[in-house]
């Protein structure tokens, strides 16, 4: 038996990534490609595997530990020939000497390549560097057709694709006979996370060099204050999600033109239904929130106006043929923003069953790269808490974001008398480099009449 140390893989252009999770303990016996820790990077989280079978014998690490490509994840104990033969395989460098003597310390071995962890509000960071050089990784195509020829790969890498939310269909395999394995999927989200990476750097170059022609943000300082002369305080980091979405949420507010379009859609037949249809798929598991109906109904007015399903690409407007809708999630580290891709072409159940996963999904910490990109319009609810109207920020590069707050009753004229009807307020923020006021009220009022009469989203 020999006794190696795993360490953590290459991991991007990450300084460092925090331990969240540690998945085995000392006496464990493991596989190859078991995961053994969690890590934390952006605002989803990546499992780091073992690269050989064995017994765990001591780790290394605990949670809440800074790890970066080199650390030394556990001491895995393995037999003989499993410790030399990834050695064997890894070509020498043409300047190492011939080691004759066997070494008394533990061999070093670094696990797998992990995939690249990101999410539809990464910041700006260096490109990350390609798994494969030998052939370039397509980017994500979400509006590509399905084949209907299932992708030829094994059920390991099936269920690692699913943790990414990577499609299967858009990766390029290069095993046997075109055989998808576990690095072409890490290669397929890094392909698409450096394309964002590179857009995102470029926007944020953006205000620096118009520093100088005037346009720039002249501001004060941020003023330094020491509140513990008031009185006591405690101090807290910002959660990883908090910092990156801050820089994201404050690009968007000072680059994007908001203007917000309030208005109400009486909802008192549409909730109705919706309550009738619960008690109707009790059964099923999958419960149907307004949030659904809504997604359905935004559909329909995307199509109605395209405007709103389109992104500014410097002077040119791309109108986009798919409907993929983000929603806002809660999280106990904070706000992500899932994508429910083709909603067009699905019914309420699907959607609420949908959204109930990708949910989960974001509360615990494994949303993909491909489950929070290609956003056509992004939806914020606050229904379940109350409120009014708000002011959402703009999910770019989108054009508009609906925010939704508590339904209320409210007395209504219909002509002889008041009667009771629920509202639902709608606050509509929109790009005004894009759109204008005359189209975001239209959007919104029509929004309001599909939802009041749903049958319309027939037409």
């Amino acid at each position: 038996m020999a006794l190696i140390e795993i360490q953590v893989p290459d991991i991007g252009d990450f300084d460092a990534v925090t331990v969240i999770e540690l998945l085995v303990k000392p006496g464990d016996t493991v596989q190859a490609e078991q995961s053994l820790i969690t890590v934390e990077s952006d605002k989803a989280s990546m499992e780091i595997p073992s690269s050989h079978a064995g017994v765990v014998q001591a780790l290394r690490v605990q949670i809440g530990d800074q790890v970066k490509q080199g650390s030394v994840v556990l001491a895995l104990e393995v037999a003989d020939g499993a410790a030399a033969a990834p050695a064997a395989a890894a070509p020498a460098p043409a300047s190492a000497p011939d080691s004759g003597a066997a070494s008394a310390s533990p061999a070093t071995v670094s696990a797998p390549k992990a995939p690249e962890a990101a999410v539809n509000q990464a910041p700006a960071a260096p490109a990350l560097v390609a798994a494969s050089a030998a052939a370039p990784v397509p980017a994500h195509q979400p509006t590509a057709a399905p084949t209907g020829k299932l992708p030829h790969a094994s059920p390991s890498v099936r269920k690692f694709a699913r943790e990414l939310g990577v499609p299967l269909a858009e990766v390029a395999g290069t095993g046997p006979k075109g055989r998808i394995t576990q690095a072409d999927v890490q290669a397929f989200t890094q392909s698409v996370m450096s394309g964002r990476l590179q857009t995102q750097a470029q926007a944020a170059k953006a205000p620096a060099a118009s520093a100088g022609t005037g346009v720039g943000l002249d501001l004060l300082p941020w003023p330094k204050v020491d509140f513990a002369k008031f009185g006591a305080v405690e101090r807290k980091e910002l959660s990883r999600i908090k910092k990156i979405s801050g820089a994201n949420l404050h690009r968007n507010w000072v680059m994007i033109p908001h203007v917000t379009n309030n208005d109400e859609a009486d909802i008192t037949e549409l909730e109705a239904f919706r309550v009738s249809t619960n008690k109707e798929n009790e059964k099923s598991g999958v419960k149907v929130t307004m949030l659904a109906f809504v997604i359905k109904a935004v559909v329909a007015a995307l199509k109605k106006f395209p405007e709103f399903n389109a992104s500014l690409d410097g002077d040119t407007l791309v109108y986009k043929q798919y409907f993929h809708i983000g929603f806002a999630a809660d999280t106990p580290n904070g706000l992500v923003v899932p994508v429910l891709k083709n909603a067009d072409q699905k019914g309420i159940l699907q959607i609420s069953a949908e959204m109930s996963e990708l949910a989960k999904k974001a509360r615990d910490g494994k949303l993909g790269a491909a489950d929070m990109q290609g956003g056509s319009m992004s939806i914020s609810s606050l229904g379940g808490i109350g409120g009014t109207h708000f002011t959402p920020i703009i999910n770019a590069p989108e054009v508009a974001i609906l925010g939704l707050s508590k339904g209320q009753m409210k007395p209504v004229w219909d002509g002889k008398q008041f009667v009771p009807r629920l509202t639902l307020p709608l606050s509509l923020s929109y790009d005004h480099r894009v759109i204008d006021g005359a189209l975001a009220a239209r959007f919104n009022a029509y929004l309001g009449q599909v939802l009041a009469d749903y049958r319309r989203i027939l037409l």
